[in-house]
C-alpha cells in the first residue's frame, strides 16, 4: 500500500467524522437524541476530556482549563509521532495491514484534535440551542475546543432482578460510551493490531527469481 492510497483513506475518515460532527452540532441541541433502532440512537453530547470522557483534573491537581491544555498539547504532539510513524511504515513497505491500521490511527487522532484545537473558534455552544457554524460569539479559544461525540449504542438496556445482591433494582445499561467516527477509526486500527499482530510486523522475505539470484545460487550448490 502506498502514500497516495493512505492519504486517500485518510482523507475519507476526516470527510466523514467532520461532516458527521457539523452535522450534529448544526442541527441539534446538547443532550438532544433520535432513535434510529432499539439499541442504536443519535445522541449529542461533548468530551471535553480524554477517551470515556476522563479529565486530568480527575486525576492531577490542576484546573479543567490547564488539563484541557495540556490534553490538547499531548494529542498534538501523539499526532506527530503516529505521522512519523505512518511515513516510516509506508516508506519500509511494511504489510498492508499495518499500513492500514496505523491510517485509522492517525486519522482518527486528526479528527479529534480538529476538535479539541478548532471547534472552540468556530462555533457558539450548543446549550438549549442549535450552535451557529462561523459564529461572531465563539464558545471557547484555541485548544480547548469541545469533542462532539453522537454514536450510542445501549444494546442492552434492562433492570437488574430483584433477587440480585446489591445490583437488584437498579438500571443496566450495556453499552453505555458514546463516541464518533474519529473513535471508531483509532479503535478499529487498534483492533487491527492486536488481531491481526502477526501479519500486520511479521517480516516476509520474499526470494525473486532472477538470474542473478539463481546463478548465486547454482554456484553454492556446486561448492557444497
Amino acid at each position: 500500500m502506498n502514500l497516495k492510497k493512505s492519504i486517500f483513506l485518510i482523507l475519507l475518515i476526516l470527510l466523514i467524522d467532520q461532516w458527521s460532527k457539523i452535522y450534529i452540532k448544526t442541527h441539534f441541541v446538547l443532550g438532544e437524541s433520535v432513535d434510529v433502532f432499539s439499541w442504536f440512537k443519535i445522541l449529542f453530547i461533548e468530551n471535553e476530556g480524554a477517551a470515556w470522557g476522563a479529565k486530568l483534573s480527575d486525576i492531577l491537581p490542576i484546573s479543567d482549563a490547564i488539563g484541557k491544555l495540556v490534553l490538547t498539547i499531548f494529542r498534538l504532539f501523539a499526532i506527530v509521532g503516529i505521522g512519523y510513524w505512518l511515513f516510516d511504515v509506508v516508506k519500509k513497505q511494511s504489510s498492508k495491514t499495518l499500513i492500514i491500521a496505523v491510517s485509522l490511527i492517525f486519522a482518527g487522532a486528526l479528527g479529534n484534535i480538529l476538535d479539541s484545537v478548532f471547534y472552540g473558534l468556530i462555533f457558539d455552544d450548543s446549550y438549549n440551542q442549535v450552535a451557529t457554524l462561523f459564529t461572531d460569539e465563539p464558545y471557547g479559544e484555541p485548544f480547548y475546543g469541545k469533542v462532539v461525540d453522537m454514536l450510542y449504542f445501549p444494546l442492552i438496556d434492562t433492570t437488574w432482578p430483584d433477587w440480585v445482591p446489591f445490583l437488584g433494582g437498579s438500571n443496566f445499561r450495556f453499552f453505555e460510551p458514546v463516541f464518533n467516527i474519529a473513535d471508531t477509526a483509532i479503535s478499529t486500527g487498534v483492533g487491527i493490531l492486536l488481531v491481526f499482530n502477526k501479519k500486520a510486523f511479521g517480516k516476509e522475505e520474499e526470494i525473486t527469481d532472477t538470474p542473478e539470484v539463481s546463478e548465486k545460487n547454482n554456484q553454492e550448490s556446486l561448492k557444497e
